[in-house]
């Protein structure tokens, strides 16, 4: 599909995000071709370091809503689960280059990369609760650890977008280039990564994240059930037909 490109080369797996006309928020069909490469990079043993880009205006706006909302995929086996269970798992290093808005979805996967480079027009934000639901992707663990409580609180009460240097400061963020840079950062960070063992880069991945990935894949699990359940809230269906309507959501009887 041409909203997802595809690109291996060198022991390197691009994964674009191109759909920049809709500021690359995600469809249904987009988480699915996300997790199939994921999957396909994952057993391909000619593919050892995978890389997630945007354009440089932009990474991605998190969900299509109207595509989110005439397409629900409800479950753990729907493509969004999919693919954040992918990025949980996916046993060989994952780097991501971040230029502009990075909203939902866009920020929360991030967490589970293991370089991330930013460019100074970076913008993160998680406004699960702005739009009547809750966080995802593990994002409810995984926010406060990287953080701090209250930091947290900040980004996923109030939703408050942060910018590149806060990113930093707290380690979302390895480091802070001009846009035009990031893109070419990350591969040349992941060409590093792949002239050296994969079985020793896999193994001191695995080290690392040992004793919590059970952890995470549990939260993940309990925020869908909790994501899936508030969807059909009234908060929720103000926040999304607000959306739709572009009028500001009224939340003062709920």
């Amino acid at each position: 599909m041409q909203e997802i490109l595809i690109d291996s080369t060198d022991g390197v797996m691009t994964i674009t995000l191109n759909r920049v006309e809709k500021k690359n928020s995600f469809t249904s069909a987009m988480y699915a071709a996300c997790a199939d490469a994921l999957e396909q990079a994952k057993a391909d043993a000619a593919v050892r370091v995978v890389v997630i880009q945007g354009h440089l205006t932009v990474f991605s706006a998190g969900n299509d809503i109207t595509d989110f909302l005439n397409n629900p995929t409800p479950g753990l086996n729907g493509p969004v689960l999919r693919f954040i269970r992918e990025l949980v798992t996916f046993p060989k290093p994952l780097i991501a280059a971040v230029c502009g808005p990075a909203v939902g979805i866009g920020t929360t996967m991030l967490f589970h990369c293991d370089l991330v480079y930013a460019g100074d027009n970076a913008a993160f934000a998680m406004p699960f609760v702005n739009l009547g639901v809750c966080p995802e992707a593990a994002s409810s663990l995984l926010v406060p650890q990287m953080m701090g409580y209250h930091r947290a609180a900040e980004a996923l009460l109030l939703g408050e977008p942060f910018m590149a240097e806060a990113a930093l400061e707290v380690g979302l963020v390895n480091r802070i280039v001009p846009p035009t840079e990031v893109n070419g950062l990350a591969q040349a960070q992941a060409r590093k990564l792949a002239a050296k063992p994969l079985s020793s880069v896999m193994a001191t991945k695995r080290l690392m994240k040992q004793g919590q990935m059970e952890q995470v894949l549990a939260v993940v699990s309990e925020e869908a059930q909790s994501f899936g359940r508030m969807m059909a809230e009234p908060a929720a269906r103000e926040a999304f037909g607000a959306f739709l309507e572009k009028r500001k959501p009224d939340f003062s009887k709920l």
